[in-house]
């Protein structure tokens, strides 16, 4: 199973990436929305992990842009933005499943299962 973790803090986005890989899964991280969007076009992912804020281009614009493609990769948004009205729309956009910052690294890993099984 391959995981694309597009995230821009890096700190953040080495703990994904150890987890990942812990469990099992091939995990690829990009910084940018450029960087997803690029990553996205060019290779097969089982799942997409999702920050909102990233630099270059917004999450909601690499999901929206991804989804208007036809994929049907789960996306999983882990941010920062957390109120109901974002949620709401990440949902509509296309998103599977969203999860706010600061969050448990345990349930992140179950929804990971959840979404790849």
């Amino acid at each position: 199973m391959r995981v694309l973790v597009a995230e821009d803090d890096q700190v953040l986005a080495d703990g994904l990436l150890r987890s990942l890989r812990a469990a099992g899964y091939a995990a690829d991280h990009v910084a940018s929305g450029s960087e997803a969007e690029a990553a996205l076009a060019s290779h097969e992912f089982d799942l997409v992990i999702l920050d909102l804020g990233l630099p270059k281009v917004h999450g909601l614009e690499v999901l929206r842009k991804f989804r208007a493609r036809g994929a049907s990769t789960p996306v999983l948004i882990l941010t920062a933005a957390d109120s109901v009205e974002q949620r709401v729309r990440g949902l509509d956009l296309g998103a599977d499943d969203y999860m706010a910052k600061p969050f448990a690294l345990q349930e992140l890993e179950a929804r990971v299962r959840a979404l790849t099984r």
